[in-house]
């Protein structure tokens, strides 16, 4: 596809990414042995907690679910923890959806949103993970509308999105870790794309996170924590990017040296929350929001209840 044949949203998306050399950020190479020092140093506490077998489990694992649930409604976050996972065609939905747009980079001529889902959906059945057990066991009537909710997000996706070409060097969902005080706390991502690479201490990378609906502040805190991930193994990227599928709309975020502390800082604060919270040294703290809709305690939860009647009766301005 030629420049001039993107429409509109598209476009917009092309021209907002792209960035000459000459205008990419430079970050010393020393960064990373600084953030690291500087989340060890903040850490220690926690480190030696779990060294003095103090805690339920041999290490610390935060991924940005994690962070974003302790640093929300702490009686949430301690009900869900309490419930095993289970797949159902909305928690499904992200993982297939991903893996279509995976297929989209390297298939070859034209095909249609559903035969990419049908193809994602195909793989993932046949992957040796639990998602692989659940598409080959639910009934026709989820299959059907986990199906088709993919397929209009996907849709959404071709028509908004630039073809992903391959010399952007597109990855989906690729892992990002870093292990801290010698794996007793591990920090943990899977940012739906990334595209581009640093050139020495030049950063070139951007990450995108795709989401439905609108506006939260939790999108751009789970981008700055995939930053740091980044910046803790390489270099950090240049931009942060947060589209939204159903608006055809992308809002950005530069990378800058202190956008990293205050990543890390919040990782220092839901670590400690998570470890006072599970082991009982800190009371569950109530804080309503939209997520009150999948709590699990929200019949008995007042707080929550109150919100939720306020929500339906805001009419258009609350849901």
């Amino acid at each position: 596809m030629h420049a001039d044949q993107y429409n509109p949203a598209q476009q917009e998306v092309v021209t907002l990414l792209g960035a000459p050399p000459e205008a990419r950020p430079e970050f010393d190479p020393s960064l990373r042995d600084e953030l690291r020092s500087h989340l060890e140093d903040r850490l220690e506490p926690l480190a030696q907690h779990i060294r003095a077998d103090s805690f339920d489990d041999d290490n610390l694992f935060l991924s940005k679910y994690t962070l974003t649930q302790v640093l929300g409604c702490e009686q949430k976050f301690l009900a869900d923890r309490s419930e095993p996972f289970a797949w159902s065609s909305p928690t499904a939905r992200g993982t297939v959806m991903h893996k279509a747009i995976e297929l989209s980079v390297h298939w070859r001529g034209e095909s249609s949103p559903l035969v990419l889902v049908d193809e994602a959906m195909a793989s993932l059945a046949n992957a040796e993970k639990s998602i692989g057990d659940y598409l080959t066991t639910c009934g026709e009537s989820e299959r059907a509308e986990l199906r088709a909710g993919t397929g209009a997000a996907m849709t959404q996706f071709l028509e908004c999105f630039p073809p992903l070409k391959a010399a952007w060097r597109p990855a989906t969902e690729s892992p990002i870790r870093a292990s801290l005080h010698d794996g007793l706390i591990v920090l943990s991502g899977k940012p739906d794309l990334t595209l581009g690479q640093p050139d020495g201490t030049v950063a070139g990378k951007v990450i995108i996170d795709f989401k439905t609906g609108g506006f939260s502040p939790t999108h751009r805190e789970d981008l700055r924590f995939y930053a740091l991930l980044e910046a803790l193994r390489v270099l950090p990227p240049r931009l942060l990017a947060t589209y939204y599928l159903d608006q055809g709309r992308i809002h950005s975020e530069e990378v800058t040296h202190d956008l990293l502390l205050a990543a890390c800082e919040r990782v220092v604060d839901g670590a400690h929350r998570y470890v006072e919270l599970v082991g009982g040294a800190r009371q569950p703290g109530v804080a309503p929001g939209p997520s009150c809709r999948w709590c699990p305690v929200q019949l008995d939860c007042d707080e929550g209840t109150e919100y939720l009647e306020g929500a339906y009766d805001a009419g258009p301005g609350g849901w």
